[in-house]
């Protein structure tokens, strides 16, 4: 939601907060930090890209990145 104070563009990413930056640039944070196996994987809370369907791409790889580092941690076992 846009309350004319915030600076995200619409429509958001689920679980992720959207930034329009000063130079134009499109920012997402996740709200949730990802899981420390997740971090280790190499999933990342922050990305950017240049249009909304780029960043819409970014927050989906960064998610399937965290989901297959937890499937396989619980495959060894590890939770």
């Amino acid at each position: 939601m846009n309350d004319g104070r915030s600076s995200a563009p619409e429509p958001a990413i689920p679980g992720w907060r959207l930034i329009l930056s000063d130079a134009g640039r499109l920012w997402a944070s996740r709200e949730e930090p990802f899981s420390s196996i997740a971090f280790h994987a190499g999933a990342e809370r922050t990305v950017d890209a240049d249009t909304l369907d780029a960043l819409q791409a970014e927050t989906e790889r960064q998610e399937s990145i965290a989901r297959k580092a937890q499937e396989q941690a619980a495959g060894w076992g590890i939770s």
